[in-house]
């Protein structure tokens, strides 16, 4: 079973920057015919997609709502994907969700359903 864990989470002051993290222990997270997710889950609201990122060409996709705002990365030597989120504001506030998607392509993070998940990391904007 693949198992993720998120780390960085925390609280941030109003136009601060945070980098959460993606490991998979035992598991690579760079094979060509993976994907990695970030979601986030808001009080109040739907989980939202916010970031993919493709282990074939590490090709990147953004929800429009965080573009220029957020950038996603892959450390192959560390097996870890990461979350660059900054100019924190308190629509950020949510819990960060990792997912791997044994999928390729640009609709890879679409099904949510189908991806293996990590617990969360609550990040949340202190204003």
């Amino acid at each position: 079973q693949i198992q993720l864990v998120e780390s960085g989470g925390g609280l941030v002051q109003p136009g601060g920057s945070l980098r959460l993290s993606c490991s998979a222990p035992g598991f690579s997270l760079s094979l060509d015919y993976y994907a990695i997710g970030w979601f986030r889950l808001a009080p109040g609201k739907e989980r939202e997609g916010v970031s993919c990122i493709l282990g074939s060409d590490g090709s990147t996709t953004y929800t429009d709502s965080v573009e220029g705002q957020i950038t996603i990365s892959n450390d192959a030597a560390k097996n870890t994907v990461y979350l660059q989120v900054n100019s924190l504001s308190p629509d950020d506030t949510a819990v960060y969700y990792c997912a791997v998607f044994i999928k390729d392509g640009d609709k890879a993070c679409s099904d949510p359903e189908s991806g293996h998940w990590g617990q969360g990391a609550q990040v949340t904007d202190s204003s």
